[in-house]
């Protein structure tokens, strides 16, 4: 199986739960790894893969919605929440953090196949956004202190001449800097410049 397969993470404290679905899981084709508690799931190296998440809501030590919460913001993959205590207020706070469904146990398999489909679909999102963003930071690195203060010049559609008055440089030095900027960020045109200086927050 090639490391871009997906992976599928079971979190559920009942052993038969874990089996089951990782019998299924396994007939479709996923990876899976299963895990009884949030503190097994989090020490657990994971592998730089596609993946989703299948979480239960009651678990010892974490609950299902404080891990959520827990791994928020990060590289964490899309949670489908499955649970046999279901109610409004978890749901809606399951959802509200960005979950992808939450089902109630016994739920149909093909609805639950259907979930993951979906986030692993929304992971492989995340992931190459999250890919693009660091390529743009490694380029924005290699610009000098200089060339980081002529940027937002360019990309506000300044002209060289401008740019120039408002550092107190030469008009040949900024046309230096704007040479040098564009090779940098491999940009191929100013709107390309333009586009990733947007994606870094630069305007």
């Amino acid at each position: 199986m090639s490391k871009d397969a997906p992976i599928v993470y079971v979190l559920d404290d009942d052993y038969r739960v874990r089996e089951s679905l990782t019998s299924l899981l396994s007939s479709v084709g996923f990876r899976v790894e299963s895990f009884a508690s949030a503190a097994e799931y989090l020490k657990f190296k994971k592998p730089d893969s596609p993946a989703c998440l299948i979480l239960d809501l009651q678990l010892p030590g974490m609950s299902g919605l404080d891990l959520q919460r827990e791994i928020a913001g990060g590289d964490a993959p899309a949670i489908v929440f499955v649970t046999g205590h279901g109610d409004v207020p978890s749901s809606v706070r399951a959802m509200k953090a960005g979950a992808i469904e939450f089902l109630l146990k016994p739920f149909d398999d093909q609805e639950l196949l259907r979930a993951i489909d979906a986030a692993i679909v929304q992971d492989r999102e995340a992931r190459l956004k999250r890919a693009e963003m660091a390529e743009l930071q490694r380029r924005y690195a290699l610009l000098t202190p200089r060339e980081r203060e002529v940027l937002p010049f360019v990309v506000a559609g300044l002209l060289n001449k401008q740019t120039a008055a408002e550092l107190g440089n030469s008009e040949i030095t900024i046309q230096v800097h704007r040479g040098q900027i564009m090779r940098k960020m491999a940009a191929s045109s100013l709107a390309d410049l333009v586009k990733m200086a947007g994606k870094l927050g630069i305007s």
